[in-house]
């Protein structure tokens, strides 16, 4: 969930982020009380995520790839000052503050403080900001892929880091059918729970987002001039994962929905990476603004959607109900334009000073 310097450069991106902040918020609205054209529009809105993964592989691996050598430290600092001061608010609310959850259980708090949350998830009996599974992935991400590139470099290894992430790629679809077959299957009692806890959440069952976005970002500039075939391609493939994936909890969404899905949105992302594409020459206010605040979205909006309909609903206002949806999307815009600028603005501003010295 990242935020980049806005130029026209990243105009196609921004659009991405933008629907992919909102197709993920559509599908959490479903956890409160929503009208039934949520559910119709947002029900595929769990692909946002992998969407983010996407975007997330495509420009870290991007900038990395771009520097040589790679400062760790740079690196480090930066993701540190960018994510780390609105994500441990976030927490510190969610611990100190219970009425504001949207659940009433959360997981140990060294969980979070270390991003491992996301790793045996019991989203049964601690669901609290259960959203935070993948920010922990993209931190265990952030984490390793610089020491990778520069192992790699290191030995001499570059020409067979394809193959490394081709067979990580496949290896997915190995780790994905153990935990069905052995997890999944012989559960008696809470399937679904088991299902989130061994093949949705867990870091090892789902890099294919984060694959897919570092293999455009090595040979993005060879994909520019195929930016209309492959915007097409990303959509039929998606189109294609919505038919499977109507059940994702089934057997062939749990082995080859994934990879399918990060394999759709990496073709869209490439295509609006491209100077060729209409997304990548057209901007946009709005997208631009949803972009800005797509990580202080991501990461308050349960809260606050909980704490409104709680407050709202007192007014004679029903859950359910469109205006309902239409004071709680205010809400939350609101919530995350001050964490924005209260809180990510001011941490970046320092960060920019301590890497300038």
């Amino acid at each position: 969930m990242l935020h980049q310097p806005i130029t026209r450069k990243l105009n196609g991106l921004d659009h991405l982020r933008a629907f992919a902040i909102t197709f993920v918020f559509l599908f959490h609205y479903n956890l409160f009380g929503h009208p039934n054209w949520i559910y119709t529009v947002g029900s595929f809105g769990w692909t946002g995520v992998d969407l983010f993964f996407v975007l997330s592989g495509f420009l870290i691996a991007g900038q990395l790839f771009s520097e040589d050598p790679i400062s760790l430290k740079t690196f480090y600092t930066k993701r540190v000052f960018r994510i780390f001061p609105a994500y441990f608010l976030i927490v510190a609310l969610y611990f100190l503050f219970p009425y504001l959850r949207e659940r009433d259980t959360l997981p140990p708090l060294w969980k979070f403080l270390t991003f491992t949350q996301n790793i045996g998830l019991d989203l049964k009996n601690t669901g609290a900001f259960s959203h935070a599974w993948s920010l922990c992935i993209e931190e265990q991400f952030y984490l390793l892929l610089p020491i990778l590139i520069i192992f790699f470099r290191t030995y001499r290894l570059t020409q067979i880091a394809p193959w490394f992430i081709a067979s990580l790629f496949l290896a997915g679809f190995g780790v994905r059918y153990y935990c069905w077959n052995h997890f999944y299957l012989p559960a008696t009692t809470d399937n679904w729970m088991v299902w989130y806890k061994w093949i949705y959440y867990p870091t090892f069952c789902r890099l294919d987002g984060l694959l897919v976005g570092i293999s455009l970002a090595a040979i993005k500039e060879k994909l520019y001039k195929y930016s209309t075939p492959l915007l097409i391609a990303g959509l039929l493939i998606l189109a294609g994962a919505y038919i499977l994936c109507d059940n994702e909890d089934l057997f062939n969404e749990s082995i080859y929905g994934f990879p399918l899905i990060a394999i759709g949105y990496g073709c869209v992302v490439a295509a609006a990476a491209s100077p060729e594409c209409f997304l990548y020459r057209q901007g946009s206010w709005i997208t631009r603004s949803l972009a800005a605040l797509s990580y202080a979205l991501y990461l308050s909006h349960k809260i606050v959607i909980h704490v409104t309909q709680k407050i709202v609903s007192q007014w004679g206002i029903d859950k359910k109900s469109t205006m309902m949806f239409v004071i709680c999307t205010i809400t939350c815009l609101t919530a995350a334009s001050l964490l924005r600028f209260l809180v990510e603005k001011p941490f970046l501003r320092w960060r920019d000073k301590i890497l300038a010295k």
